[in-house]
């Protein structure tokens, strides 16, 4: 099984391929590299999130193979540009959620 990339090799990958602003003092990352990162982060799971407001966006975390929704979070701040502790901070939120959360027995593998 191939180990996924980390965090800092995720964010090197995105500078490499010029897809958005990033230099390494600050840390700037664009909303849809933002939403890679935490694609990546939470595989197996499948993960979207779409911003519902200028500073604020929903989050879904689903099954791939059946499109079931997990969790659903709206209002979790965000911006068109964040830096990388910004993007911390919305997988905290995430997997706080998915903490307090209790599965359906058709999920309990991603467990």
């Amino acid at each position: 099984m191939k180990a996924l990339p980390t965090y800092h090799e995720q964010t090197e990958a995105l500078d490499e391929e010029g897809g958005q602003y990033m230099n390494k003092g600050s840390s700037k990352v664009t909303f849809p590299n933002a939403c890679q990162l935490m694609r990546w982060h939470f595989h197996p799971m499948g993960f979207e999130a779409t911003m519902d407001a200028p500073g604020s966006m929903i989050a879904r975390l689903f099954d791939r193979a059946s499109g079931e929704t997990m969790i659903a979070i709206a209002g979790i701040p965000c911006a068109t540009v964040m830096n990388a502790a910004d993007v911390e901070r919305i997988i905290e939120a995430v997997e706080d959620e998915l903490e307090a959360f209790i599965p359906p027995d058709s999920l309990k593998s991603y467990a």
